[in-house]
């Protein structure tokens, strides 16, 4: 018989994941969603189109006028990539967030958290991509904030951009507008934004081959809702989590099922060598560039066809439709004649990719 000396005491039950933060938490997948739901909605309440539905920004009726609201922080590492930077990027993040519900920017405010001993040089360029970003995007920086923290409480430099937004007229949008028998549209090839920046961190090398594909989506967006007005149901810019997650979240906040067509996906060459070298599902890889859009049934090739006429959606493509059989999931047809799950992004596959 086996005893215990008692004067060694009890052994401390580990904690549980679920009782800390998790890099997971930031990868806008499941546990994304999670902290959304269990921790931050119940004490903060909730904005969008309807309770409890995840919005890429919030509208506000003010005295009969739709303005629209985003804020997004960013913590990409590297700072500077192929393709784009961390004030590039901060810029685009926000305008594309208020393109997703229908709307045009108006101002962004633009807030630093530095760290000490960052070099002035790299501040310097940091914000005169802002500055260019934005005025290429048509909008202007109009308020910020900076904040400077000692050394190793923070990394160089985190950007967050807050954004405002008038609703375009014809904008009836929403995550929890898709129906049966609409359409799903791509505006362009996934997967070059995340493959990007880990090569660049890594130094893996496919970063001389691609290059982020970070840019503003709102003309392409104002382009995409004169042509099918509220026909247009849904978009969303498929950034952490890529296309999966983007499309998980429509599938439950419309409560349908969405199928999509795996000889569909665009997938430039090197982000898919990238992706099979490194084990990462393109549907999963961060996109800075490209949009979802469900559309109505007979409004989806005259909307294909203007969405190719733009600079932003020349490389657009038919990728599923919405069925309403499986609600709340995701079916991929695959190129062997079977069907298959796509999932959430579960845990965090590439962090500070944003």
């Amino acid at each position: 018989m086996t005893t215990v000396d008692p004067t060694l005491g009890v052994c401390p039950v580990p904690a549980a994941e679920t009782e800390k933060v998790l890099l997971g938490h930031g990868s806008g997948g499941q546990l994304s969603a999670e902290l959304l739901r269990d921790i931050l909605i119940p004490a903060l309440g909730h904005a969008g189109a309807g309770a409890g539905v995840p919005e890429d920004a919030a509208v506000l009726d003010i005295d009969g006028v739709d303005l629209v609201v985003s804020t997004d922080s960013f913590v990409v590492s590297p700072l500077f990539f192929p393709g784009g930077d961390i004030g590039a990027l901060a810029v685009h993040g926000t305008v594309n967030d208020l393109a997703m519900m229908g709307a045009m920017p108006v101002a962004l405010a633009v807030a630093y958290v530095i760290e000490e001993g960052f070099p002035i040089a790299d501040l310097r360029r940091v914000t005169a991509s802002v500055g260019a970003a934005a005025a290429a995007a048509g909008v202007q920086v109009v308020t910020g904030d900076t904040k400077v923290v000692g050394r190793g409480a923070a990394d160089g430099i985190f950007v967050t951009t807050t954004g405002i937004g008038r609703r375009l007229p014809t904008a009836r949008i929403s995550a929890a507008f898709a129906r049966p028998g609409d359409v799903v549209l791509l505006s362009g090839p996934i997967g070059a934004h995340g493959t990007t920046v880990l090569s660049t961190r890594e130094s893996l090398g496919f970063e001389t081959e691609i290059a982020s594909d970070t840019r503003a989506l709102h003309r392409l967006v104002a382009a995409m809702l004169a042509e099918a007005g509220t026909d247009l149901h849904v978009m969303r810019d498929p950034t952490r989590g890529g296309v999966a997650s983007a499309l998980n979240e429509i599938a439950a906040a419309s409560r349908v099922g969405i199928e999509i067509d795996e000889q569909a996906i665009p997938v430039p060459p090197t982000a898919a060598a990238a992706c099979e070298l490194l084990g990462l599902d393109p549907l999963h890889v961060a996109n800075e560039g490209c949009l979802v859009a469900i559309t109505a049934p007979d409004a989806a090739e005259a909307l294909l066809a203007t969405m190719r006429s733009q600079p932003e959606g020349v490389g657009a493509v038919r990728l599923g439709a919405v069925v309403g059989e499986h609600p709340g999931r995701v079916l991929m047809n695959t190129l062997m004649g079977g069907k298959r799950i796509i999932d959430m992004l579960v845990g965090e596959q590439l962090p500070r990719i944003c």
